[in-house]
């Protein structure tokens, strides 16, 4: 190989969204400069169809788990379906799983005790975890110290830099997306500024998120790169600096070889 490749950590291919072109983006992949993407699940169901499309695809790893919006989902169940999942070559984390309180689709305290579930299956299977986190910061942080041996990112990362400081401590790499180019990027410009480089990870969380110029458009995989570029500008390296960390972090993360 050699040549570095942008590495997306988080998107949601299996969105009703790239129903029409599916295939299309996955085989522009390489083109566009992605080498690997980490297909993110919400529930049980996707967590099934996001393990058969890495089988599927070369370019494709997946994360498992009950996204908050879905916490109701949550029985003893699923948690075997999940840890079933997590036996499989290509499924390299829990997630995405957390809080979300922005939304509050399920009840709060349903979805702490779902997210600490998941923590725990992840302690038990020996993967890191990928965490959502909205407008949940004391809370989040509050089961994440409960558990100091997890291994984790912060997916879309949208707290402050003291939290960020705190979580590399914690040994947790740090994700940003799209939002980092959005003109009110402030907060998430300095949470960016006091990651290091070696825990960095990019992502677009496509079709969510999608990053300036293409905003109101469907957020793709190829758009990775203007998060690495706004990285670069923000951390005063090349980009393909950028790049070339932020791929090996993805790998060392999600024991990628």
């Amino acid at each position: 190989m050699g040549k570095e490749m942008l590495f997306d950590t988080h998107v949601h291919l299996l969105d009703e969204r790239f129903d029409e072109d599916r295939e299309a983006v996955l085989a522009e992949l390489a083109g566009s400069g992605v080498g690997n993407v980490v297909e993110a699940s919400s529930g049980l169901a996707d967590s099934i169809r996001a393990a058969a499309l890495a089988q599927e695809h070369a370019a494709v790893y997946a994360a498992v788990g009950i996204h908050p919006h879905s916490a109701d989902e949550w029985s003893m169940a699923v948690r075997e379906a999940l840890h079933t999942l997590l036996q499989e070559k290509k499924v390299v984390a829990v997630g995405e799983i957390g809080l979300d309180y922005h939304y509050d689709f399920s009840p709060r305290e349903k979805q702490k005790e779902v997210f600490e579930q998941q923590v725990e299956l992840a302690l038990e299977t020996d993967m890191p975890i990928v965490v959502h986190s909205r407008e949940a910061t004391a809370d989040t942080m509050e089961i994440l110290r409960r558990h100091p041996n997890v291994r984790g990112e912060l997916h879309c990362f949208s707290g402050s830099a003291e939290t960020a400081a705190e979580l590399v401590k914690m040994g947790f790499y740090i994700a940003f997306g799209g939002a980092l180019t959005f003109k009110n990027a402030r907060k998430t410009l300095e949470a960016a500024q006091a990651v290091p480089l070696d825990r960095l990870l990019i992502e677009t969380d496509c079709p969510y998120m999608t990053p300036v110029p293409f905003r109101g458009k469907r957020n793709e995989p190829a758009y990775v790169k203007y998060v690495a570029e706004k990285l670069a500008e923000v951390k005063g390296v090349p980009v393909q600096e950028i790049v070339r960390m932020t791929e090996e972090n993805a790998k060392r993360f999600f024991r990628i070889i």
